[in-house]
């Protein structure tokens, strides 16, 4: 594990959590499935740490067919009580509902734009935006982008999409470099 300087928020008395900061957080994503993924945990985030939900993050792959959209979009109601009895999920109906819907959504966005990547990418001119916070309050929590694209997804039939969340979607999937300005990760993703 590297001992180098990393962005305040993580803790590093969490093994995992420091993994997640220094492998995913903030590289670039240009795959679908992928970006279905971190929607997917995102929304599933509201209102609750991202750490609950990374902890929880295999059980989800199970559940949710390995993040494959077009499984998930095919679930129904067998699958939502399913999903309400495993302790290895977070068990709030209208969120694992609007994973479906999402998913189903999700296609229809591929189907539009050729892959969700196309279109997600849009919304940053196709470069992650780099900001440069020197402390974890100068990490900014929406943006315009998120903004647009939060309502973009709304007006499509995407729920649990906030600004909020899209934002931290964002920044899990390298739309915005938000790395403080001493952490290791930032130069090695510019």
């Amino acid at each position: 594990m590297n001992s180098s300087v990393r962005c305040p928020w993580v803790d590093l008395s969490k093994p995992d959590y420091v993994l997640y900061h220094d492998l995913e957080w903030g590289v670039p994503v240009r795959d679908d499935r992928t970006q279905f993924e971190f929607l997917l945990l995102e929304s599933a985030q509201a209102g609750l740490s991202w750490y609950t939900v990374l902890r929880k993050r295999e059980n989800y792959r199970q559940a949710f067919a390995g993040f494959d959209p077009l499984a998930v979009a095919g679930f129904g109601a067998r699958e939502i009580e399913s999903m309400l009895q495993n302790a290895g999920l977070i068990r709030n109906r209208a969120k694992l509902k609007a994973a479906i819907n999402n998913a189903r959504r999700f296609l229809a966005v591929q189907e539009e734009f050729g892959s969700f990547c196309s279109y997600i990418w849009r919304f940053v001119d196709g470069v992650p935006k780099l900001n440069r916070p020197r402390t974890a309050a100068e990490i900014p929590v929406t943006s315009p982008e998120s903004d647009a694209l939060s309502k973009d997804l709304k007006q499509r039939g995407f729920t649990f999409v906030g600004s909020t969340i899209i934002y931290a979607h964002m920044q899990a999937t390298g739309l915005v470099n938000d790395h403080t300005l001493d952490c290791f990760r930032r130069s090695e993703l510019l």
